[in-house]
């Protein structure tokens, strides 16, 4: 196809210029685009790298494709903003087949498509090994964005839908699925953990809500795990938490994987990660109501885990008898 035989593929497949806001979409130096009045611009990137990010032994280009956007829709999501167009940078393998660009592209607009998202251009390039891609997602927020910075002492400590599956869905993809189905895991149960780690849910619908919300204060996504991230916000406002273990939502899915696999559900849902589940800290006596509020709204659980103090010491775990107990942190990068 060639360098621009695959940008003017690109421009064709994406449309962009036919949403709304887009003055000028893919074809010019930059692209041109509409804020609604009053609106304050949003904007994130995230890296999706092969071998740290997926596994093509896993994920198909379509997957990537799916899992590139996702993460940064969350990333507006978790402000309470609208997201509205998208710029990719795809580096990849010059063996690379025509029909896995498509497909690759085919995912990002399935994540994309259901918030009115559009891809309004971006960067193409070779790479010398593997597949590397760039997102960056431009989005608007008319009223306050919630900041990781707002929490506050004797906020309750929640989070939307539930916890695990992400992991539990690469565990299974590592121990093998037809190993996992052949050890009594149902094929329903299989795919809905494969895909939770493969095409991850942005919670928008639900950010746009809570972001509009009284009572919420600080808000983030889950990427890193609850412990990990849980840990920057606290950080960011200069306090502390405590977590009650026995009260994170750990899907059942996730649980039942667990047990097959001989782990531990709870790891999973406090430091497993790329749940992209929103994590926020609110007003105590406004928690009931955001719960039921959220529930009728979006159809999505809200449940609390804990509570912020003063102390800015950092995270406490608290097991069921009361105890503090360990967790260890989620993923970062550079660990070493």
């Amino acid at each position: 196809m060639g360098e621009l035989g695959l940008i003017r593929w690109i421009r064709e497949a994406v449309a962009g210029a036919e949403e709304p806001g887009v003055i000028i979409g893919i074809g010019d130096d930059a692209a041109v685009l509409a804020l609604a009045p009053g609106a304050a611009l949003l904007a994130t990137t995230d890296l999706v790298v092969e071998d740290v990010h997926f596994r093509r032994a896993f994920a198909s280009p379509r997957d990537i494709g799916w899992k590139a956007v996702a993460v940064n829709l969350s990333d507006i999501a978790a402000m309470g903003g609208r997201p509205r167009w998208a710029l990719v940078g795809l580096a990849i393998p010059a063996s690379t087949e025509v029909d896995e660009v498509e497909a690759f592209y085919e995912g990002m607009r399935g994540a994309a498509a259901p918030h009115n998202v559009a891809i309004v251009g971006g960067d193409t390039s070779e790479s010398p090994r593997g597949w590397f891609v760039s997102v960056t997602v431009l989005g608007e927020h008319t009223g306050t964005p919630r900041l990781r910075s707002a929490a506050r002492p004797g906020d309750a400590v929640a989070v939307t839908g539930t916890v695990g599956r992400s992991a539990a869905g690469l565990a299974v993809l590592e121990s093998g699925v037809e190993r996992v189905r052949a050890a009594g895991i149902d094929a329903e149960t299989v795919e809905e953990l494969r895909r939770a780690h493969l095409r991850p849910t942005a919670r928008v619908a639900e950010g746009r809500w809570l972001g509009e919300a009284a009572g919420v204060h600080a808000m983030m996504d889950c990427s890193d795990g609850i412990a990990t991230d849980l840990g920057h916000l606290c950080r960011e406002s200069g306090v502390g938490a405590r977590v009650r273990i026995d009260r994170l939502p750990v899907a059942e899915a996730a649980r039942e994987a667990a047990r097959t696999l001989g782990r531990d559900p709870i790891e999973w849902a406090a430091a497993g990660g790329e749940d992209y589940e929103l994590l926020l800290t609110c007003d105590p006596a406004s928690a009931g109501a955001l719960a039921a509020g959220l529930r009728a709204a979006t159809g999505t659980a809200l449940t609390v885990i804990g509570e912020i103090d003063g102390s800015g010491t950092g995270i406490i775990w608290v097991g069921p008898e009361g105890r503090p107990v360990e967790i260890r942190p989620g993923y970062e990068h550079f660990s070493g």
